[in-house]
């Protein structure tokens, strides 16, 4: 007689990514997003003041949306996402404005830069696993026309990612080479968080 699978455990995304929750969704996991409300340029900017890294910024912001959401719902097992774009170990943010965006893209033309995708999951309102993936990107030297067309056709859609661009729709002509995992661009490294949760059970395997 075979073992009988597990129950699969519903996931809580203190998140509003729409995109993050479409690839929990496609990879069959039960999920319910939340939004959390956190002042996160703030918070970015007191941990650069206190010299934190990239990586640690990023798993930093990741626990606190989940342990804001966690404290809520403390039965629940949550998943808290941030991602942060390093550019010779400067972390940067969202742009908050179309010339903010031409700023950030100008500045990474034709270099490479680094995306730090972080993950921490709460059960029963203890952080119980974590991950920071891990992807160097490198944009083509693209002309200021093809600057200002992109532009014009993505803001404000693009306001919502680091670097102002997406790589899963027009931003993807920006580049020139990709070193990693697809998922982790789009902010959720995706396998090592279906390995944690299968090998806990908490999904069928």
């Amino acid at each position: 007689m075979s073992t009988p699978l597990p129950t699969p455990r519903p996931l809580r995304l203190a998140s509003a990514s729409l995109i993050r929750l479409q690839l929990l969704q496609a990879a069959g996991l039960t999920v319910t997003a939340t939004a959390v409300r956190l002042d996160e340029v703030a918070l970015r900017d007191a941990l650069v003041d206190d010299g934190a890294s990239s990586r640690d910024i990023a798993d930093a912001l990741a626990e606190m949306k989940a342990r804001k959401l966690a404290d809520r719902e403390p039965t629940e097992l949550v998943l808290g996402c941030d991602q942060v774009l390093d550019v010779n170990g400067a972390a940067w943010g969202k742009p908050d404005c179309a010339d903010a965006a031409r700023a950030q893209l100008c500045g990474l033309r034709g270099q490479t830069h680094r995306l730090l995708s972080a993950l921490v999951l709460y059960d029963a309102g203890e952080p119980v696993w974590r991950h920071v993936g891990e992807v160097r990107l490198t944009m083509r030297n693209f002309s200021n026309g093809y600057l200002d067309d992109y532009l014009a056709r993505n803001w404000p859609d693009i306001a919502d990612t680091v670097g102002g661009y997406k790589l899963e729709s027009e931003g993807a002509r920006l580049f020139e080479r990709i070193e990693g995992d697809y998922f982790t661009v789009l902010g959720l490294p995706l396998l090592p968080l279906l390995g944690y949760l299968a090998q806990r059970g908490f999904i069928p395997a």
